[in-house]
């Protein structure tokens, strides 16, 4: 958990809205398109054009989400476009929820 909150080479976290330098693009649909009106139509390709290809933090932040990481050297890009590094997974995620349930059951024993 230390490594995923920044306690790595990098200095950087790897979950949204955690620890110092955390990802601000999640490759993630619903992160990456601003809050709309109920009656807007938004096509796959508008939404691609218009938000998801733009280098800017995306405007609705995946809070607790753990994107998928860096290389083997310790390389992280937060780029949208890099779902390898940037994409918050069922798979990576639920391997977290183990780790922190058992440390909160350890935790709550004290």
């Amino acid at each position: 958990m230390d490594y995923l909150l920044g306690k790595n080479p990098k200095g950087r976290s790897l979950m949204v809205g955690f620890g110092n330098k955390p990802p601000t693009q999640a490759h993630h649909r619903g992160a990456s398109v601003p809050m709309l009106s109920a009656n807007n139509v938004v096509s796959c390709p508008m939404s691609f054009v218009n938000w998801f290809s733009t280098n800017a933090p995306n405007p609705n932040e995946l809070t607790g989400a753990i994107v998928g990481g860096p290389d083997k050297y310790d390389t992280f890009v937060d780029q949208r476009s890099n779902s390898a590094m940037t994409e918050p997974t069922t798979y990576t995620n639920s391997l977290a929820i183990g780790v922190l349930a058992k440390l909160a059951k350890h935790h709550s024993k004290s």
